[in-house]
């Protein structure tokens, strides 16, 4: 089964390269996670050594951070063919049921967002994965029938970007579990220098610093950060980027210093300048700045909270004072709680 038949437009992953060869093939190659690396590395090999399927794997993470890619080097790693599909496109039993009868010995299977799986499909998992095994069940009604199917031992590899959603007896079925972490933005001036040799591009080792500083800890928006840079670089100067090209093109795409891009500072914005800071309902939030509540909750809301500049409380979502001073402005001074001075007064 060729993998346009496995996905659909809407579900393919969205970490795709845009260059042929940009995506790391094997695990020399994988830039960061070296925790993550080494664990794998034991397992493939252990595998290989055996004869056999590696373990089922389950990684998890933001968006961006390589999980599809770790899946194709798992099985470029174990000579192994490599199916692709996703949690959504898989909308009945008999869907998996096709995909897994055609696996071979050693195939690897990867299924994107797999907490999104439907109940019914994802039971279908359970025996497939523990004993290699699924049911078919032919006719309807009391003539109804089940019949035991063989499979072939292959390595399933799940990705996630919401882990909690995954239920228990799914979670628990695989061999690994890990997270995948934010990269270090040393790890990221690799992944710049790599892509830009790859596309071609004249750039120097402070320029891609300056590109990976401001990625968000993320190599899919450093790439399109490189990208962005090279076509600026190309317009408005020589080609070549140097840390002062790389800075103006960065301007020039609306990204700060921080790495934020024009949607997330207007989160900020609509914080401090429309309801002076906050708290604000994440509804509320979401309508002043046009987007849907998922959005604004799983795209814009993580990187804010770890870089101090926004805060989830239970009466809604508050700005902090570096909110304030990254927008240029002002903090403003914390009245006085009525009901703090009270606990303060003596006996």
């Amino acid at each position: 089964m060729s993998r346009e038949e496995l996905l659909s437009p809407a579900e393919e992953p969205d970490d795709l390269p845009d260059e042929p060869g940009l995506r790391p093939r094997t695990l020399s190659e994988f830039v960061g996670q070296a925790e993550l690396k080494s664990h794998l590395s034991v397992m493939l090999e252990a595998a290989s050594q055996r004869r056999e399927a590696a373990d089922h794997m389950l990684f998890a993470g933001p968006p961006g951070l390589g999980k599809t890619t770790l899946a194709n080097i798992i099985a470029a790693e174990m000579s192994a063919n490599i199916q692709v599909t996703s949690g959504p496109a898989l909308e009945r039993a008999g869907d998996l049921a096709s995909i897994l009868s055609r696996l071979e010995d050693g195939d690897v299977l990867f299924i994107d967002e797999i907490h999104r799986l439907p109940r019914a499909v994802e039971e279908v998992l359970y025996p497939a994965m523990e004993d290699f095994r699924i049911d078919v069940v032919l006719g309807k009604g009391p003539a109804a029938r089940s019949i035991p199917l063989d499979l072939a031992r292959f390595t399933l590899v799940g990705a996630t970007t919401r882990t909690g959603l995954i239920t228990g007896p799914l979670r628990d079925r695989f061999g690994l579990l890990t997270r995948l972490d934010y990269y270090e933005v040393d790890d990221l001036q690799s992944i710049a220098m790599r892509a830009a040799g790859i596309f071609g591009v004249d750039i120097d080792p402070q320029g891609a610093h300056e590109i990976a500083r401001r990625s968000r800890g993320t190599p899919r928006i450093a790439n399109r950060l490189l990208r962005q840079v090279r076509d600026y670089a190309l317009v408005h100067r020589d080609g070549r980027i140097s840390a002062a090209v790389a800075d103006e093109g960065l301007a020039f795409f609306g990204v700060d210093e921080l790495g934020l891009d024009k949607a997330s500072r207007a989160v900020l914005e609509a914080l401090c300048l429309r309801f002076n800071g906050g708290p604000l309902g994440l509804s509320t939030l979401a309508i002043a700045v046009s987007e849907p509540t998922e959005t604004v909750e799983d795209v814009y809301e993580p990187f804010l909270i770890q870089q101090g500049l926004l805060m989830r409380t239970p009466r809604g979502r508050v700005a902090t004072p570096q909110a304030y001073r990254h927008l240029g402005l002002t903090p403003p001074v914390a009245e006085p709680d009525p009901q703090a001075e009270l606990f303060d007064q003596a006996p």
